[in-house]
């Protein structure tokens, strides 16, 4: 069954650098378009971040575009999510995303709290 780990997140300060990670397993992660989504307070789930399987071709929501960047390990089968100059914006909780099927599986999500 397919399964999604995120971790990494935390509590920091505005400007600071965070890196999630997303553990995979239970369906072909090196055949896999990978995501990152998140969920602010209040706000609906906005996908922020994806990779193709071989990891060449990425797409960002702009908001986060030359802050974030999304890359795999193919042989780790995890995805992770850089972010820098991180703001009280990107306080959300993050869930790696995949649709090795029909449906499109979640993992539990990692809170990020960006405050001083």
């Amino acid at each position: 069954q397919v399964r999604l780990v995120e971790f990494g997140g935390a509590l920091v300060q505005p400007g600071d650098s965070l890196r999630l990670s997303c553990a995979a397993s239970g369906f072909p992660f090196n055949t896999s378009v990978m995501r990152w989504s998140r969920q602010a307070p209040g706000n609906q789930r906005e996908l922020v971040a994806s990779i193709t399987a071989d990891g060449a071709i990425t797409h960002y929501v702009n908001s986060v575009k030359g802050r974030f960047t999304i890359s795999r390990d193919n042989v780790k089968n995890t995805v992770f999510l850089q972010m820098h100059s991180l703001t009280s914006e990107n306080t959300a909780d993050y869930y790696c995303n995949v649709r090795p099927d029909s449906t499109v599986h979640w993992g539990q999500g990692t809170p990020v709290t960006v405050s001083s």
